[in-house]
């Protein structure tokens, strides 16, 4: 069964590595990151995905964000 959860990323429960990731970030980037992936993903992305991008490829969010961190 598929199950889909409209909620707001502050929200999310990320796990893994990402759990310190998002720590880095403020409540203002989260917003802008949101709006991003509404853009990006309209239909929506899956939990899996969500939380990976952020364990696995915060260069792009880092980038997205303006940010340059090594």
């Amino acid at each position: 069964m598929l199950v889909y959860n409209e909620m707001k990323l502050r929200d999310f429960e990320f796990w893994a590595g990402a759990v310190d990731r998002v720590k880095e970030l403020t409540w203002e980037q989260l917003d802008t990151i949101e709006a991003i992936l509404e853009d990006i993903y309209p239909n929506g992305i899956n939990e899996t995905q969500l939380n990976d991008l952020f364990w696995h490829d915060m260069d792009t969010i880092y980038e997205w964000l303006g940010l340059n961190k090594l």
